[in-house]
């Protein structure tokens, strides 16, 4: 394209990656996991993403597309071509967790700018990333690795992401409630057969209030599901709690249709994010806590 971008037709964006895909195996060659984001419906995302899934996943890599769908007013000729694009996409990945940008204005307000907006589609992007690389570098009162990760996420099809904040009394469970009720899912957990599970609090987080959240997930999902678990860190979170949940598994195993989220309080305590920066926060500063000599029960989620 001579650093021209593709002009928002997939083919020149396909056709681009398929030039180069020399070096792109090259900058890949050796990752055991591969991200690939994007904003489904141009012309670059939508055409070089299915190209350099199907690259890294060659090369033995986990695949993981994390990706936006359009605004509606960014026209109907942008949805068809993000909707074929997220098809062809799906064929290519391990995982793939799709995101549509209008469920971010049921946390926006009508004083938020066109830029913002965009700016929220891609904190979007970096959260859908951060919530499964945060298990695996972040250390914590229990941790997790690639081969955890990997067993949950790989040939997994369709991923959901959902995220949840609260704070007082019963805040962990009320952040869980939060979560699965997301604004971000599409559909709901129920019958997720694998669970990467990411709760973010500050270092008097209790070990037996992470065991509560565990167990309103565990409520939700499949009776056999494999959640794995981890834990940040982060004084800078006051008093409030955060927990991210990417459930999968369900192509693998259902053909049922999936069932829309409800967005309601579960109780008074527990709710949606309702501004970005609740749904967001802050970048944690990942200052996780030492290990102890701490000689506590197990929890029954961790049995």
């Amino acid at each position: 394209t001579r650093g021209l971008g593709a002009g928002s037709d997939p083919e020149v964006g396909r056709a681009a990656a398929e030039a180069h895909r020399d070096e792109i195996e090259e900058v890949i060659k050796g990752a055991d996991m591969v991200f690939i984001t994007a904003g489904e419906g141009g012309g670059t995302g939508t055409g070089a993403a299915p190209v350099i899934s199907e690259i890294a996943r060659s090369l033995g890599a986990l695949t993981i597309g994390v990706v936006t769908r359009p605004f509606a007013f960014e026209g109907r000729r942008r949805a068809v071509q993000a909707e074929t694009g997220i098809q062809k996409l799906r064929e290519k990945v391990d995982t793939i967790i799709v995101i549509p940008n209008d469920r971010l204005l049921t946390v926006s307000n009508d004083k938020t700018s066109v830029l913002n907006a965009f700016k929220m589609a891609d904190e979007v992007l970096f959260q859908g990333v951060s919530g499964i690389t945060n298990l695996i570098t972040t250390p914590g009162l229990i941790n997790t690795d690639f081969a955890d990760v990997k067993m949950i996420l790989s040939n997994a099809g369709t991923a959901l992401m959902g995220i949840g904040q609260a704070s007082g009394d019963n805040r962990a469970t009320a952040a869980a409630k939060a979560a699965i009720s997301s604004p971000l899912l599409e559909s709901t957990i129920d019958g997720a057969r694998g669970i990467l599970l990411n709760i973010t609090g500050p270092s008097d987080l209790g070990l037996f209030e992470m065991n509560a959240a565990a167990e309103i997930i565990q409520g939700v999902a499949h009776p056999d599901a494999n959640i794995i678990f981890g834990t940040v860190i982060d004084d800078e979170m006051g008093d409030e709690v955060k927990v991210t949940v990417i459930a999968a598994g369900f192509d693998r195993w259902d053909s049922g249709t999936a069932k829309t989220p409800s967005l309601k309080s579960v109780d008074s305590g527990s709710r949606a994010p309702t501004s970005i920066k609740e749904l967001f926060g802050d970048e944690p500063q990942r200052d996780p806590l030492d290990d102890g000599d701490d000689d506590f029960d197990v929890p029954s989620f961790l049995k």
